[in-house]
């Protein structure tokens, strides 16, 4: 897919993505407004702190402007636990197309960049293309326990990867 291009914020990229996270969730796992509301406040945050020499944002969006996809890293713990993959998705659409392949290559290559040496991140069981494509990038299953973070109770799961 070709009809794309990857950047850093754009004015309502906070309220886009909150709503691809909340409409895919709410349609195949019944997550509510706890859930959009905890996406919306902890990226709003994100944003509102973050610093080039240690985060990085990424959005995929379509030629006519339209956000289909983003990926956050969050180096501000980086040195002590580790830097945090977050907020990756694509929109139903577009999965497939190869967007999502190049969101976790970008943010791994920032990683590397920043000589960061540990990346995690949270999700739970049963999103299996998401799986697949961070095992694919060489993140091993470290975690995994019943919890409610997100709201209902899921099997969460803490992927990492490790870098030489």
């Amino acid at each position: 897919m070709n009809n794309f291009h990857l950047s850093g914020y754009i004015p309502g990229a906070i309220g886009k993505i909150t709503e691809l996270h909340a409409r895919y969730y709410h349609q195949h796992w019944n997550f509510g407004v706890f859930f959009e509301s905890k996406v919306a406040s902890g990226l709003s945050d994100f944003l509102s702190r973050s610093e080039s020499s240690q985060d990085g944002f990424w959005i995929a969006a379509a030629d006519d402007g339209n956000i289909i996809g983003s990926v956050a890293i969050d180096g501000s713990r980086a040195a002590q636990d580790g830097a945090k993959l977050r907020w990756f998705i694509v929109a139903p659409q577009y999965q497939g197309s190869g967007i999502g392949k190049i969101l976790i290559q970008t943010a791994l290559d920032f990683c590397r960049t920043c000589g960061f040496r540990r990346v995690h991140l949270s999700t739970f069981a049963g999103l299996d293309a998401a799986r697949h494509l961070y095992e694919k990038n060489g993140f091993k299953l470290c975690e995994e326990f019943e919890g409610d973070q997100w709201g209902p109770v899921v099997k969460e799961q803490i992927f990492e990867l490790l870098f030489p």
